[in-house]
């Protein structure tokens, strides 16, 4: 009788091994952005979701809540590699930083894909983001329409080791020098912080110091956000030429009453869709571009109702179906 129980026990442990062994281990994909709160990140998490869903694989949304937690993106980024994850989508909160840990990752075989902001590292399987400095220049040649190539112009800037960020920065810069070369940049050296807060408070001292401000150009959602209550709270809202980057509800009601005059807008429901796409892509052995631009737009009050800009800041998240 015991000789027969053993027997029937053997038998199910090797069925069911056989079962587990035949089952095909789902393909999951690390997507890890820079922070969780904006509104920019859960576009792009939408995007990530339709593709992964496209792709028929499975996508771990995972990153730090505030934009400005090195030492958390790094830990989810080891996190993932000690879990043997298949690839890794990434939004580097610093272009140095995180050279080290998704290195690690690349020497484990796991492809690292890098979207919003570059890495100083050519291990990254691709590069997946706006161009920046060509949005910055963007948003110069706007604003400097709007001011007719003269007056004071004040850059708040976000934070220091973001790469998309400090491309936006740079091509203002170099856009206002190019189209507006008699007008003047009283400030070009301040920081705005991660959070709106810290952008409201920068904002009210910038204007408190620089009281004939004609122009000003903030380069990221948070940053806009920020200045925007300052200038409101300074009762300034509408009479000083603004141009931001990124968009939010907020930021979309404050164009269309005109007390923003321009905001260039990302693609970042395409930039998580690509990121994951071309995650799948280098997985299935697919010959991808070392480097994808997502495109941008300039949204103004004007043009901000049209079908066009409605179908960008409102994309189909439904799956394309496959053949």
């Amino acid at each position: 009788m015991l000789k027969n129980t053993l027997h029937f026990s053997t038998l199910l442990f090797v069925v069911a091994g056989g079962l587990f062994c035949g089952r095909e281990k789902r393909t999951t994909i690390a997507v890890i952005p820079k922070g969780t709160t904006h509104v920019f990140w859960k576009s792009v998490h939408a995007g990530a979701k339709k593709a992964a869903e496209e792709c028929d694989v499975d996508i771990v949304w995972q990153g730090p809540q505030k934009e400005d937690d090195r030492g958390m993106q790094i830990q989810v980024v080891q996190n993932f590699i000690s879990r043997g994850i298949d690839a890794i989508v990434l939004a580097p909160l610093d272009k140095n930083a995180l050279v080290r840990p998704v290195e690690a990752a690349v020497e484990r075989e796991i492809p690292v894909v890098i979207i919003d902001s570059d890495l100083d590292s050519e291990k990254r399987a691709c590069f997946v983001a706006t161009d920046n400095y060509e949005g910055g220049k963007l948003a110069a040649k706007h604003l400097s329409e709007l001011l007719e190539r003269t007056g004071n112009i004040l850059l708040m800037r976000y934070a220091e080791g973001s790469s998309s960020t400090m491309k936006r920065e740079e091509g203002f810069l170099d856009g206002i020098r190019e189209f507006s070369p008699e007008a003047v940049l009283v400030s070009t050296d301040q920081y705005g912080g991660v959070t709106a807060e810290s952008a409201l408070q920068a904002g009210q001292n910038l204007l408190n110091k620089y009281e004939e401000v004609d122009g000003v150009f903030c380069p990221n959602e948070s940053t806009t956000f920020g200045m925007l209550r300052a200038l409101q709270t300074a009762g300034k809202a509408g009479s000083i030429s603004f141009v931001g980057f990124d968009s939010s509800d907020p930021l979309l009601k404050a164009l269309r009453a005109k007390e923003i005059h321009g905001l260039v807008v990302q693609k970042p429901f395409r930039m998580g869709y690509l990121g994951v796409k071309t995650a799948h892509a280098v997985l299935t052995g697919e010959e991808i571009k070392e480097r994808i631009d997502t495109g941008v737009e300039l949204i103004t009050p004007e043009n901000v109702d049209s079908p066009e800009i409605q179908r960008l800041l409102h994309p189909d998240t439904q799956p394309t179906a496959t053949k």
